[in-house]
């Protein structure tokens, strides 16, 4: 079975309603398919006015395609009756069928039935009067109706990916002072395997009321994670040197026929601090990178080696960085309050679920580290995979 790709678009209302989390958790957790990449949009007129050309089968329903048709003009738009910026979240898949495995087996078609068996299912609405007209809808998640329009769908997505797509920062009015991006990433162990943890780690982060305004799925190579953790670099240096110490007298205060006191193991502690924090600082970074640091030696090299893939989500809000602190919990997810994502979602110091901003500057210099920067000049990762996905059938089709 020829392997797609296909996409899906998590709705403005969707995400105003903070119903995020829950629709990637089905989105990645029930899905056969590979998740690729993540981007928000802001739609143009000039994009929707193209969308809507190619958004409705010629079998669809009359009803359903007017339906479709308003929602696109009232929902979608920068000009719409509510006031609100229109976000979408798109989420892009790889997988055999997947374009038709996406929409029918997982988001699902429209039915009056009570049923949360699918994306739409459980987050949509549809509701007709009794003469059939459709009186609400509401669909959650937008993607490609057909295999025979994913190609059209993919190119609109790629061409407005840069002018339409990205950081949205400052777009969004908020009433109450001291507005900030909060840099989170989610952590390579959630995406181990395909499960639903990731959603339901953003679904904690809802609990803030602050609004996403940008997404970016990577892989952390080891040039990107050295350059991150650098600050714990030095840190570990005085922080670990008391554990080192415990440890040195552990293990020798027994192996000498002279006395070893902890005076000693705290002066060899001294000596060892530098080398240990290197060890440690090394270990982080390959579990963000699943490559340790100790197998490169070509500065090149770390440019792209990784193994991994982490999800940086941008929240902004008044006083994000304090609100995501809390929702985050302690470092140590046994120390880490109920509730929390490191209490609920962590394993131990280093896995433990997710990563936020400390402060203001550190997400500045995060964001530039990920590739979150407030504008992006050539291309990005979305219509990068696109391209050489319709390149390569193309080629296939000579």
């Amino acid at each position: 079975m020829q392997e797609q790709l296909t996409y899906a678009l998590i709705t403005p209302y969707s995400l105003y309603k903070s119903r995020t989390g829950g629709i990637i958790g089905r989105l990645v957790g029930t899905s056969r398919l590979e998740l690729v990449a993540t981007r928000m949009y802001v739609f143009s007129d000039e994009f929707l006015d193209r969308y809507r050309e190619v958004m409705i089968p010629e079998d669809a329903e009359p009803r359903i395609a007017d339906a479709w048709r308003r929602y696109i003009d009232e929902s979608l738009r920068r000009d719409n009756p509510w006031g609100l910026l229109p976000r979408c979240m798109l989420l892009m898949f790889r997988g055999p069928d997947a374009v038709r495995h996406l929409k029918e087996d997982v988001i699902g078609g429209f039915t009056e039935r009570p049923v949360g068996d699918t994306v739409r299912g459980t987050y949509g609405d549809f509701i007709r009067d009794t003469d059939g007209n459709v009186r609400y809808f509401e669909p959650a998640v937008i993607t490609c109706p057909t295999p025979e329009l994913h190609e059209r769908h993919l190119e609109l997505l790629a061409e407005y990916s840069l002018s339409d797509g990205g950081v949205l920062e400052g777009q969004i009015d908020y009433d109450e002072p001291n507005v900030q991006a909060s840099l989170v990433m989610l952590k390579p162990d959630n995406f181990e395997r395909r499960s639903r943890r990731p959603g339901n780690i953003i679904d904690a982060f809802s609990l803030t009321g602050l609004r996403i305004i940008a997404a970016r799925l990577f892989n952390m190579t080891v040039a990107q994670g050295e350059e991150f953790y650098a600050p714990l670099r030095e840190m570990f240096v005085e922080r670990l040197k008391g554990k080192l110490a415990q440890e040195i007298y552990q293990r020798l205060h027994t192996a000498f026929t002279f006395p070893f006191n902890m005076a000693d193991a705290e002066k060899l502690a001294d000596v060892l601090a530098d080398r240990n924090a290197q060890a440690e600082y090394n270990r982080i970074v390959e579990y963000m990178t699943g490559v340790s640091p100790d197998e490169l030696s070509d500065p090149d090299e770390k440019k792209t080696a990784s193994r991994t893939k982490c999800l940086a989500l941008l929240y902004e809000g008044p006083n994000a960085i304090d609100k995501v602190r809390e929702v985050l919990g302690s470092t140590d997810p046994t120390k880490a309050e109920p509730g929390t994502v490191r209490s609920d979602f962590g394993r131990d110091l280093m896995r433990n679920g997710a990563h936020a901003s400390d402060s203001p500057e550190s997400a500045e210099r995060e964001r530039r580290i990920i590739g979150l920067n407030r504008t992006e000049t050539e291309t990005c990762d979305v219509a990068e995979i696109i391209r050489d996905y319709l390149k390569s059938r193309r080629g296939q089709s000579q």
